[in-house]
């Protein structure tokens, strides 16, 4: 097996690649082994929709539903005990990636219940509780960049527990994620934990923006809106890297935590799989390269990218400038972008509490047919 040339010259540029799926059968088969071995893949990230695929293929599944029935597990243990389990057996896959990365990569992320997108409290007691039952230091455990979620990512942070915050549209919401993730730093050196060994990344969406602002700019219908099409996700992606820079190599609060050992919170880019087939497959994956970032993408946009992708080098660096003038083009021919973003962040919500609760359906039917 040989390592794919596209995929390797993009981590050589400083992405770090991560696979945005999981499955017993991608676990069992070798073949997320065959993904570290050949397409440069350092880590992995699951959310509801995810393991909602999973269960519901094939029937790798079926002899733990059975066991689990036979045991008198209810539908919310019988998820979380299956869920975990897969996790904990990625992070060990990926436990040499995780020692030769120094615990930067050979990362592993689970999401909280995404009912508890709104609930401070209950989402900081899960995150402790998923932390201890996969029981592996390359865990990042998902937290929603909603408004109860930002308390909860300093609380758990505090807690010594590494993070992958999710579900971040605007530069605005990621300023406060960053916040969070400082405070967190403070208050776990504070207790006391090494601050060298918590992780973070902060996953800012991307194809979902031009989603939703393509729309509108279609809706409006002028010469000027049409031409801003397919422009919104990279330059609010673009933005995001320069407040990244802004606080981590610039700022005065962070070296002091460099000091103490603090790592930066990387950018990450998800929802890279490009919904619009008039653009190119791996557009949110080429233009987007920087040092020090993460892309998770989809297994088809991956292939896609070691097919035919291309590494622009001067796709983030040098265009702060430029990708603020296009969104405030893109607010001048009309589009509410405030509005955009609190969309966004419901839908997403929305759309993660939909698949948990088509899991929760299916699960029940399966224990109910093994009992």
């Amino acid at each position: 097996m040989s390592t794919n040339e596209r995929l390797a010259e993009l981590s050589e540029a400083g992405v770090s690649v991560w696979l945005d799926d999981l499955s017993r059968d991608l676990l069992r088969s070798g073949r997320l082994a065959e993904l570290i071995a050949t397409r440069s893949v350092v880590g992995v990230t699951t959310n509801p929709s995810i393991f909602q695929a999973a269960l519901s293929a094939g029937d790798s599944y079926a002899e733990q539903v059975a066991a689990l029935a036979a045991g008198g597990a209810d539908v919310d243990a019988a998820i979380r005990t299956i869920t975990t389990d897969d996790v904990r057996d990625a992070c060990d896959v990926f436990a040499p990636v995780f020692v030769e990365s120094d615990g930067v990569d050979g990362r592993v992320s689970i999401e909280v219940d995404p009912r508890l997108a709104h609930d401070t409290d209950g989402t900081v007691a899960q995150a402790i509780e998923l932390w201890q039952a996969v029981d592996r230091p390359n865990l990042l455990i998902k937290i929603p960049a909603t408004k109860a979620g930002l308390p909860a990512i300093t609380r758990v942070l505090a807690e010594g527990i590494s993070v992958n915050v999710t579900l971040i549209f605007s530069v605005d919401r990621y300023g406060e994620v960053i916040e969070a993730f400082l405070d967190g730093l403070d208050a776990a050196l504070a207790a006391g934990h090494d601050i060298a060994t918590l992780h973070s990344v902060a996953s800012f969406f991307v194809s979902r923006v031009d989603t939703e602002i393509d729309k509108r700019l279609e809706a409006i219908g002028t010469d000027e809106a049409l031409a801003l099409r397919g422009k919104a996700g990279l330059a609010n992606a673009r933005l995001a890297y320069a407040r990244y820079l802004d606080v981590f190599t610039r700022e005065v609060r962070f070296p002091d935590l460099a000091a103490q050992g603090a790592r930066p919170q990387r950018a990450l880019w998800a929802s890279t799989g490009t919904k619009n087939p008039d653009y190119a497959d791996t557009l949110y994956v080429s233009e987007l390269v920087a040092p020090d970032t993460v892309n998770t993408m989809p297994g088809k946009t991956m292939e896609a990218f070691a097919d035919h992708g291309w590494v622009d080098r001067e796709s983030i660096i040098g265009q702060e400038a430029s990708a603020r003038e296009t969104m405030t083009q893109i607010a001048a021919a009309g589009v509410d972008l405030d509005d955009v973003f609190v969309l966004l962040e419901d839908e997403g919500v929305t759309k993660f509490i939909d698949a948990w609760s088509d899991l929760l359906a299916a699960t029940a039917d399966q224990l109910g047919a093994k009992a």
